[in-house]
């Protein structure tokens, strides 16, 4: 048995429990469904104790216990900075020592902590908060890149409670690779698109999650804040001390930013163009209460063409950062296999795949890697995410993704 801490106060009072509750020997303090009816007999519970702990194997059921409650508190109009103060560690370790490289990525976590901060401009550690939430997508996406896109992507295609935070966070990754690795921009440029591409949106990160799960066109109250969220974002980073104007400028024209050279356009005008791209890029990806997700071919080929129906700059570099079959994504290859891409390939459109469903379509035991730069296992289409019935194990596919 595999063990990890729980926090005390990620357990509901008042609930019956969705894991079991253990000490640091695996001995069982607490079974699924046991209720707390008060704080104080989860005190004595934990007397004497310095940590509270549940199986690994229960630990997304943890996971959902703890945005339950982080909903809770938002549908309780609990002040929000409580919120953060309560759902994120508050230590002071610097962003350089905050993970160490070689753990493993709680990405429901990651999710969380994306989505806390952006629901608070105002409070006293925004700022500090989401450096160190830049910090830690920027050393993911340099230590292991293809991975970094594939466990956002799934997230992305599945996860529609936290839809506006997941968002954020791949159009951040998805500029932050192609500024490095096509386009070649400055550090300080790289560092700006990715913030603003993280706080785009920070003012109808509420709203944006509403709409995901709502059936019914936005309401005139919702259609003023889509239109004014741009405007409302840079009024909110203002006043929490972000002074780049650079970053804020994108954000102000990201929708707006017309078609043409990136060499003809500022600075702010050239990350706002690649935001943009990146946005609709990313929106197509993702379903909707009322709408299928796109799949990752499609969604290229959308953000690759302009307005005019001609070539892209900003959307031709992100297909060749992240490929047209963007890591995460599913496609059908002459073997008549389903596989997932793990790896981008030498182009675009040549990238390692891991074969998740034979040519009888049945679901593979073990992934099995294919390099469809081999004729033999070319792709011959892309396949949308929802005609994959089969549960992916995300952190099995991560290992490799891994660079040789």
């Amino acid at each position: 048995m595999k063990l990890v801490t729980l926090p005390a106060e990620n357990v509901l009072i008042g609930q019956p429990l969705p894991f079991s509750i253990r000490d640091v020997e695996g001995f069982l303090l607490a079974k699924k469904g046991a209720v707390f009816q008060t704080r104080d007999e989860l005190k004595t519970l934990a007397a004497n104790r310095a940590h509270l702990y549940i199986d690994v194997v229960e630990s997304e059921l943890h996971h959902r216990a703890y945005m339950g409650r982080l909903h809770a508190l938002i549908s309780d109009d609990t002040q929000l900075g409580q919120i953060a103060g309560a759902m994120v560690s508050t230590d002071d370790r610097s962003p350089e020592r905050a993970e160490p490289h070689d753990a493993p990525t709680d990405w429901l976590d990651l999710q969380a902590q994306a989505n806390t901060v952006l629901r608070d401009a105002g409070a006293p550690h925004f700022r500090k908060r989401l450096e160190q939430l830049q910090h830690q997508l920027e050393h993911l996406a340099r230590r292991n890149p293809d991975g970094l896109l594939l466990a956002l992507f799934q997230l992305s295609a599945s996860e529609l409670k936290l839809y506006s935070a997941t968002h954020a966070m791949l159009v951040s990754v998805i500029c932050g690779i192609a500024v490095r690795d096509v386009l070649h921009w400055s550090a300080e440029l790289e560092h700006s698109v990715c913030q603003a591409a993280l706080t785009m949106n920070i003012s109808m990160t509420d709203l944006q999650d509403r709409l995901a799960l709502q059936r019914e066109p936005p309401a005139a109250e919702q259609r003023l804040q889509i239109d004014r969220h741009a405007e409302r974002s840079v009024i909110l980073l203002d006043h929490a001390g972000v002074h780049d104007a650079v970053w804020l400028e994108a954000i102000q024209a990201h929708h707006h930013v017309a078609p043409g050279a990136l060499s003809h356009k500022t600075e702010s005008q050239r990350l706002a163009r690649l935001i943009q791209r990146a946005d609709m890029f990313a929106a197509r990806l993702a379903p909707r209460a009322t709408r299928l997700p796109s799949s990752s071919a499609a969604a290229m080929h959308a953000s690759y063409f302009d307005e005019n129906r001609q070539v892209d700059e900003a959307g031709a570099a992100l297909i060749k950062a992240v490929g047209i079959y963007t890591p995460g994504s599913f496609v059908r290859l002459a073997t008549q296999e389903i596989a997932v891409v793990v790896r981008r390939g030498r182009n675009t459109t040549t990238p390692r795949v891991a074969v998740i469903i034979n040519r009888e379509g049945m679901p593979t035991v073990e992934p099995l890697v294919r390099d469809t730069v081999q004729r033999e296992y070319a792709i011959v289409a892309s396949v949308a995410h929802r005609d994959v019935k089969v549960k992916l194990n995300v952190q099995r596919l991560l290992a490799l993704c891994r660079p040789s």
